[in-house]
């Protein structure tokens, strides 16, 4: 049997029209959304169990991993950049060697993260906070998908080596193997089998090896990486190796940022009890959905502008730009009209514990507000990341940063939890605006 190696081609004109970056798009959302799906199945299953408690410490231990995983995140967002340069540019070789170098990485650091895992999660429960029953939980849930850290990492240099190299389909295919095995799992260990949280882990765990084990089977029978081409002096040359590890230094930083923002965040809930932790816990997760959805095409924009700089064709640059602000706020504009409408029948497929649901009903306002104030800062760290230059990403995020604690500390003691969302919202606005100045730099370096 052959897998057929279907991928995109990108015209390198300024004619590249809204259908050819739907078609390309698309799959990408779907693909996109896997990452928030798993933490939501997780949530929405949990949420079943008449216990606060229970959703709290999924939640926190989602957190964990998030933190983790995200600090990682540049191994699929550099990689889909520079795979996709090299194909623009038609370099057989840099392709190959931009899909081994990142593989390296993730493998060091998942062991890293199994070796130290009771350290972080000693820190980690201490940051977050909660109470004892949310953190055992909590610490049943890290202790069993922590082992799985090697091939969720890997599985983001995969999934990242497919979409830049334009094969989306394939992509898609590896993370709806991923979501579709992870649910009926969760519905057979949790309600099925009554494992409760244990069970949630055990599912996650599961889909992610499962979903490695696919994807280099996928690659291997596309017969694109062809390692006897490969020698080790090209593996480690110092200019393409200095770059990678300057354009993954900035994402680690700008994500360090993030998850800053996201600990302090679930902290402010945390300490308002358990019901408030549990309601921030599932607004949360329907963000993650949005933000994924959005930023679909987001790397739709990055495919086509590492194209467009891999061709050195400055119209698809510019083409990127529109046709990524157009989309983006159509996706954001229906995803606000959507929680109007039908915000608390979402609440509701995520817990059946009624003090919850009345909780985050009450917060859904800013679900609303979130994708119209945040959606141009996801378009244009697609646009930078595709251009592998993510120095303003990473300033733009530390001035967003600051803007959010100074909103925490400023509203919180006067709106409570309604404070806490409102430094939030604020912060994403920030990410938005201050990123924007720094586009005509980049288009100035590109294409001076």
């Amino acid at each position: 049997m052959k897998v057929a190696a279907t991928s995109l081609e990108i015209k390198n004109d300024h004619k590249f029209s809204h259908r050819e970056y739907l078609i390309l798009a698309i799959p990408l959302i779907i693909s996109g959304i896997s990452t928030p799906i798993l933490g939501a199945v997780d949530t929405a299953v949990v949420g079943r169990i008449p216990d606060p408690a229970s959703i709290g410490g999924v939640a926190i231990g989602a957190v964990i991993f998030n933190t983790m995983y995200w600090l990682l995140g540049f191994l699929r967002v550099s990689t889909s950049g520079f795979t996709a340069q090299a194909d623009g540019a038609n370099n057989q070789k840099e392709m190959i060697l931009s899909f081994l170098r990142p593989m390296i990485i993730a493998i060091v650091f998942g062991l890293f993260f199994i070796i130290l895992q009771k350290p972080i999660l000693h820190i980690a429960l201490a940051l977050i906070g909660g109470s004892e029953a949310v953190s055992s939980f909590a610490a049943s849930y890290f202790s069993i998908r922590i082992w799985g850290a090697p091939f969720a990492l890997l599985g983001y240099v995969m999934v990242g080596w497919l979409i830049g190299m334009g094969k989306v389909r394939l992509a898609l295919v590896t993370q709806i193997l991923l979501n579709v095995l992870n649910i009926m799992l969760d519905i057979v260990f949790v309600l099925g089998f009554g494992m409760g949280v244990t069970g949630v882990a055990y599912a996650t765990i599961i889909s992610e090896i499962s979903a490695v084990l696919f994807g280099a089977w996928i690659i291997y029978r596309t017969q694109k990486v062809n390692l006897t081409t490969i020698k080790l002096d090209m593996l480690i040359a110092s200019n393409p190796l200095i770059k990678m590890m300057k354009v993954n230094r900035d994402l680690f930083l700008r994500t360090v940022c993030l998850l800053t923002m996201t600990v302090i965040f679930t902290a402010s809930g945390a300490s308002m009890g358990e019901v408030t932790l549990a309601a921030n816990a599932i607004l949360l997760q329907i963000h993650y959905i949005m933000a994924y959805l959005i930023a679909g095409f987001a790397n739709a924009s990055s495919i086509v502008v590492g194209r467009a700089i891999g061709g050195e064709n400055r119209l698809l640059y510019k083409r990127a730009f529109s046709l990524s602000a157009q989309w983006g706020f159509i996706s954001a504009f229906l995803l606000s009209l959507t929680i109007l409408l039908f915000g608390d029948y979402v609440v509701g497929w995520f817990t059946i514990i009624t003090e919850v649901r009345i909780t985050a009903s009450e917060f859904l306002i800013w679900m609303m507000v979130y994708p119209i104030v945040g959606f141009w800062s996801l378009q244009l760290e697609g646009i930078f990341s595709g251009a592998t230059e993510v120095g303003p990403v990473r300033d733009s995020i530390v001035l967003a940063l600051v803007v959010f604690l100074g909103a925490l500390w400023w509203f919180v003691p006067m709106f409570h939890n309604h404070g806490v969302w409102l430094a939030f919202v604020l912060f994403s606005l920030g990410r938005s605006f201050f990123l924007w100045l720094f586009v005509p730099k980049l288009t100035r370096i590109k294409f001076s």
